[in-house]
Formats: structure tokens, C-alpha cells, sequence
């Protein structure tokens, strides 16, 4: 009787991720996982313990594939855009893992790389202890924020007339921005908020 088939950890969040990317966060699931890489399905409890931790099996592959490479001499500001973006990017690949990195952003071990990365911009811009962590937990509600409504908070098209219509007699402000609320995040719109959020955490480094 051959033996078992050998599988990495990356094979198995490879496997994981492209039933994401074809059915979302819905589909996976264990058997559904061991089909896509043809093993029985009790061969993979081999492998990890559950559900969770398969989660954070493929949240490690997408921060795996983030570049945490930086410009020796570039500002810390241009540090903490280049991080935020190339996660946006990563995510924008696989929107629906977007869940998943609320739970095992903090967990995942090719998270930390870029964690410390960013990290590191924050304590060459001055921030340090308690306000370094509270700075780094802003930015990254931020970004994750943003991938959230990119892929999950665009409203739909407009309902019926007479609905529109008393909405725009009830809630005038709202019915005049709802166009926008159509419309996904904007690399202009997410570089807006970002410059927002640095020039407030740099405002109080001067502070």
C-alpha cells in the first residue's frame, strides 16, 4: 500500500486560498480543502487541529507574499504608506480572506515581518511604548478598514422610485451622497484618508 502523499503547510494554505478565491470564506472547509489537493480528508488532520488554525495557515500565505523590503533613507511616512498599500494590494488578490485577518492578523507568522516593519517606521518617526502600539493599532484598523469596504460595503444600485424618493425627502444629505457610496475605494480616496490619519499622528509627535 503506497504511503500517504507529504504535504507542506503551504501547500495546504495554497489549496485553502484558491477554494476562497473560487467559492469564498463559505466553501472552505476541510474535505473541500483535500479535494483540491486529492488526499482523503482525515489524512489532513495530520497537518494542523482544526478549522482556526487552517485559517491562519492561509492569512500566513497572504502576508507571505507582501515585499517588507523599504528604502534605507525614505521618511517614515513614505515607510507606513509603501506597508499599507502592498497589504491593500495583497488583500485586493483574495478579498475574500479579508474576515480572516481581523482574527489571525496578530497570530500569523509571516505577519510579523511586516508588523515589525512597520513598527520600526513608527519608532524612527518617535513613537514609542504604549503610543507606538496605539499608532500601529490605528494604521492598521485603517487599511483593513478600507479593504473591508472596498469588497464588502459597496451599496447596491438604487431600489425602487418611490423608495429613492422618500429617502431623498427623509435623509436629503445621505440620498445626495449615496452615488458615492456606490462606488469602491479609490486608490485617490484610500491616499485621502491615509494622508489624514498621518498628519494626525504626526501632529502629535510635535506635540
Amino acid at each position: 500500500m503506497p504511503r500517504p502523499k507529504s504535504l507542506t503547510s503551504e501547500e495546504i494554505a495554497t489549496a485553502a486560498l484558491a477554494v476562497i478565491d473560487r467559492g469564498g470564506l463559505a466553501a472552505l472547509s476541510i474535505r473541500a480543502v483535500a479535494a483540491e489537493l486529492g488526499v482523503g480528508t482525515m489524512s489532513l488532520y495530520r497537518y494542523f487541529a482544526d478549522r482556526e488554525q487552517l485559517e491562519g495557515y492561509v492569512v500566513d500565505l497572504v502576508f507571505a507574499s507582501i515585499s517588507t523590503d523599504l528604502p534605507a533613507r525614505s521618511s517614515w511616512t513614505k515607510r507606513v504608506e509603501t506597508l499599507l498599500q502592498r497589504l491593500r494590494d495583497a488583500v485586493a488578490d483574495h478579498p475574500a480572506v479579508v474576515p480572516l485577518l481581523l482574527t489571525h492578523r496578530f497570530t500569523a507568522e509571516s505577519a510579523m515581518p511586516w508588523s515589525e516593519q512597520l513598527m520600526s517606521a513608527l519608532a524612527k518617526a518617535g513613537f514609542d511604548g504604549k503610543h507606538r502600539f496605539l499608532a500601529f493599532r490605528l494604521l492598521t484598523s485603517y487599511v483593513i478598514g478600507v479593504v473591508q469596504s472596498e469588497h464588502f460595503g459597496v451599496l447596491p444600485l438604487a431600489g425602487q422610485p418611490i423608495e429613492a424618493e422618500r429617502h431623498e425627502r427623509e435623509y436629503p444629505l445621505l440620498a445626495e451622497n449615496a452615488p458615492y457610496a456606490r462606488n469602491a475605494v479609490s486608490d485617490e480616496e484610500f491616499r485621502w484618508g491615509l494622508a489624514i490619519v498621518l498628519n494626525g499622528l504626526e501632529a502629535t509627535i510635535e506635540d
